[in-house]
């Protein structure tokens, strides 16, 4: 189990050490990006070694956060740093081979396994980023506008542009000196969260379409199927945020979207709450976690097989905490 160190010792522990790998997530968010790279940008301004592993994953919005860090060549760390990442189950394929060597995880998951030897992990943050910008602050007494770039990157993803539940004044407190220091919050926003392809409209009629409704409109579940991708012609970046979508429907509580993967059995649930139902709690049950009101995990069963054991989970057949 993990040692766990606080920003201050985070910090003084980084500015202790050099040659520095980074781990991101599988399927890579705004935030394990953002992350990772400003935790780069700031490292490499003072002086230290530091590359992130190649998330494969990464989509072509993302990649332009992250591209001047990537790891080439013969390089070999001394420290493993994993960011955003509450297990090993989480790790991209190429990243197994450091799960037993993880010198520290930056994180902000409650349901964060202890995998890493130190673990500086603050679940009441919003996001991952806001906790990398304390500790570059702590650092350097300051964060660059290449930092603070991907810093609101971060924060802004994991809270749906400052409109999600887990939104909290820390979040607004911390975006808004990144805009300060230079953070371009208005193409950024227009980027993420403005700006839809023909594929990401097509796909929100097929999902909006596809909506069930269970426990007197508590709960909606909705799926997206590999016929669905490639009929509406949606890539990666196209879905990024849409599991968002069932909770913006008046009366739900509990918005469900199961996303078939590479075949009929590999499939990801996402669990998003208005606040009165504990997400992780949910995703826990299926081998994954999250906050409480936004959680998910991967299941190796159908989409019909995995929406037949939720509605049993969420009926209370199994007594899980805060059932609707």
């Amino acid at each position: 189990m993990s040692a766990r160190f606080s920003i201050i010792e985070t910090a003084a522990w980084f500015k202790e050490r050099d040659n520095f790998l980074v781990l991101t997530h599988r399927r890579p968010d705004g935030d394990t990006l953002g992350s990772a790279g400003a935790l780069a940008q700031g490292l490499r301004e003072i002086g230290k070694r530091v590359f992130l592993l190649h998330n494969p994953e990464t989509t072509p919005r993302n990649e332009k956060f992250v591209s001047d860090y990537w790891v080439s060549g013969d390089f070999v760390p001394d420290h493993i740093v994993a960011v955003d990442t509450a297990s090993v189950g989480l790790f991209p394929q190429n990243a197994l081979c450091y799960k037993d060597d993880v010198s520290l995880c930056v994180d902000h998951h409650v349901s964060n396994t202890g995998y890493a030897k130190l673990l500086c992990c603050y679940p009441d943050y919003a996001s991952c980023g806001e906790i990398i910008y304390e500790i570059l602050t702590q650092m350097s007494g300051d964060v660059s506008v290449q930092s603070a770039l991907r810093l609101y990157v971060a924060i802004s993803t994991d809270t749906g542009c400052f409109v999600y539940g887990n939104t909290t004044a820390n979040a607004l407190k911390t975006a808004a000196l990144l805009i300060e220091r230079g953070a371009p919050h208005k193409e950024l926003n227009k980027l993420l969260f403005r700006t839809k392809t023909r594929g990401r409209i097509a796909i929100e009629g097929m999902l909006y379409n596809n909506i069930e409704f269970h426990f007197d409109g508590k709960v909606a579940i909705t799926v997206i199927t590999r016929d669905m991708m490639k009929t509406s012609g949606a890539v990666e970046d196209d879905v990024d945020d849409i599991s968002g979508i069932p909770t913006s429907i008046e009366g739900v509580d509990v918005g469900i979207t199961i996303r078939e993967l590479s075949s009929a059995t590999d499939c990801k649930i996402s669990v998003r709450s208005s606040g009165s139902f504990d997400a992780s709690r949910l995703c826990i049950h299926f081998g994954g976690g999250g906050h409480r009101s936004a959680a998910g995990a991967s299941i190796a069963k159908t989409i019909e097989e995995i929406k037949a054991e939720l509605l049993k989970v969420l009926g209370g057949a199994d007594g899980l905490p805060g059932s609707p």
